[in-house]
C-alpha cells in the first residue's frame, strides 16, 4: 500500500521504499525488516531536499529537532575535557560516574527521587537508542507491547524489530489523552508484558500530574506488566507547569524505569546522550544489551552533559520562554484558520484539528502545495491520529512567523474573515 503526498509517492513498508530507491535483494532482507513501516519523517526531509533543490521555499514544521543554540557553557566543558587524553579511551559500558552522578544529582534536586547510580542509572547514547534496546531485552517474541496511540513511532518500530505484537494504549482528546486502561480488553493483556507512556507527549503535548501515574503503576501490578515512562520533554514547560517523574510514586521502582535525555531540554540532539533510570532488574537487562553492541557515549560528551545536570537550569527556562512566544504565535494564526487547538502546558507540539472535509494526508498536502509548509500528519503516530496534524515549534521564530503569514493566506472551512 502507498499513498502520495504532492505527487510523490510514499510507502507503508521500509522494504518498498528501498525497492524504489535502487532495488532490493528479497533473499538479503529479513521478513521484519520488509515488513517495518517506514520512518516517516526521514522521508519528509528527502522530499523537503528535492523540493529545495527545484527552488522552492520550504518551512519546515515536521520535525522536532530544537533550532536553539546549545549553552556555550556546556560547549566549553566539552572543549576542555577534549583536551584531556584519557577521555579519548572507552567509557565504561555504563557510562562515566561523573554523569551517573548528575542524573542522581538532578533527581534528587528536580523530584525528591533517590537512585544509586551503580545499579538504577545507565548513560545511553540518546534516549531512542536505549528504548529500542530495551524492547529487544526485556521481551520474547510473540509477546505484546502496549503503546500509546497516537504515539511516538519508535515505540512500534521497536517493538516490530523485536517480534513483539503491538497492542494500541488508547488515548483520547476527551480524557485529556491520559491512558485509558478500561478499554483493553482481556485478549490486548494476555502474554503482555511492557507498558509504554509518554509525558509530557509527543504528538499530543498532552501533560498529566501525578495521580496519572499511579492509576498506571496500579494497573501495572495489577496485570504484571514492566512500564516504561519516555520523559524526553518533560523539562519543556510552560506557565509554571512542573511535569512529574513516574517514580516519585511509591513502589514505582519495582516495576518502571524512566528514559531522559538533553536533546530537548538543553539544545543537545546532535550529541546523543540521554539516560534511563529506576528499575534494577530491567536496566541490567539493557546493560547486557549495550555492552555487547556499543561502549557507551565519547567520554567529553558525557562530562559536558554532567555539567548541563549540575547547572541551575536557567539555560533550560530561556529556551522554554522562546517557545511560550511562538506557541502564542502560532495558536493566534489557527484560530484565524479556525482550526482548533488546545494550549498545552508541555513539549514543542502543537497538536491540532484538520480543518473539516479534509484528512490528515489531504491538510498535510494542501499545507506544502499551497504553503510551503510541512507538518505531519497525526497518522504518522496510529491510527487515532487521523483528523490531526502535529506542528513543530522548532524553528527560527522569523521563520516561524513567515509560516504564521502563509498559513493565513489560505481557506478553509469554518476560517474567520
Amino acid at each position: 500500500m502507498t499513498y502520495t503526498l504532492r505527487g510523490e509517492t510514499f510507502f507503508e513498508t521500509s522494504f518498498q521504499l528501498m525497492k524504489q530507491e535502487g532495488g532490493c535483494r528479497l533473499d538479503f532482507v529479513s521478513r521484519r525488516v520488509q515488513t517495518l513501516p517506514p520512518y516517516i519523517f526521514s522521508q519528509f526531509q528527502q522530499r523537503k531536499k528535492e523540493l529545495e533543490a527545484k527552488g522552492i521555499d520550504i518551512i519546515d514544521l515536521g520535525i522536532g529537532a530544537p533550532d536553539l543554540p546549545t549553552p556555550k557553557f556546556i560547549i566549553d566543558e566539552l572543549k576542555k575535557e577534549v583536551e584531556n587524553p584519557e577521555n579519548h579511551r572507552y567509557s565504561p559500558y555504563n557510562g562515566c560516574i561523573e554523569f551517573r552522578e548528575a542524573v542522581q544529582h538532578f533527581y534528587k534536586k528536580h523530584y525528591d527521587v533517590d537512585l544509586d547510580p551503580e545499579t538504577e542509572i545507565l548513560t545511553l547514547i540518546g534516549s531512542k537508542e536505549g528504548i529500542a534496546n530495551l524492547i529487544s531485552a526485556v521481551i520474547n517474541p510473540g509477546e505484546k507491547v502496549l503503546i500509546p496511540d497516537p504515539g511516538y513511532p519508535v515505540y512500534r518500530s521497536a517493538a516490530h524489530i523485536a517480534g513483539g505484537e503491538v497492542v494500541s494504549l488508547p488515548l483520547d482528546e476527551n480524557d485529556d489523552y491520559a491512558p485509558l486502561f478500561d478499554r483493553l480488553t482481556e485478549n490486548d493483556l494476555e502474554d503482555a508484558k511492557l507498558m509504554f507512556l509518554n509525558y509530557p507527549g509527543n504528538p499530543t503535548a498532552a501533560t498529566v500530574e501525578l495521580d496519572t501515574f499511579l492509576k498506571a503503576i496500579s494497573f501495572a501490578r495489577e496485570k504484571n506488566l514492566a512500564v516504561v515512562h519516555d520523559a524526553a520533554y518533560s523539562l519543556v514547560t510552560f506557565d509554571g507547569y512542573k511535569a512529574p517523574s513516574i517514580l516519585q510514586v511509591p513502589g514505582a521502582k519495582d516495576l518502571a524505569v524512566e528514559f531522559g535525555s538533553l536533546s530537548k531540554s538543553f539544545n543537545m540532539t546532535g550529541w546523543r546522550i540521554g539516560y534511563v533510570v529506576g528499575n534494577k532488574e530491567l536496566i541490567r537487562a539493557l546493560s547486557v544489551v549495550k555492552s555487547n553492541t556499543d561502549t557507551s557515549q565519547f567520554l567529553p560528551i558525557q562530562k559536558a552533559a554532567a555539567k548541563a545536570l549540575f547547572s541551575d537550569f536557567s539555560a533550560v527556562e530561556d529556551n522554554n520562554r522562546v517557545y511560550k512566544e511562538r506557541l502564542e504565535a502560532m495558536l493566534d494564526a489557527l484560530n484565524t484558520l479556525g482550526i482548533e487547538a488546545k494550549k498545552p502546558r508541555g513539549s514543542f507540539f502543537i497538536w491540532a484539528k484538520v480543518p473539516k472535509g479534509l484528512t490528515s494526508m489531504e491538510f498535510v498536502n494542501k499545507m506544502l502545495e499551497e504553503a510551503g509548509i510541512i507538518v505531519t500528519p497525526g497518522t504518522a503516530f496510529g491510527e487515532a491520529g487521523e483528523g490531526y496534524f502535529r506542528i513543530s515549534l522548532s524553528v527560527e521564530t522569523p521563520r516561524l512567523q513567515e509560516a504564521v503569514n502563509r498559513m493565513k493566506q489560505l481557506h478553509f472551512e469554518g476560517a474567520k474573515e
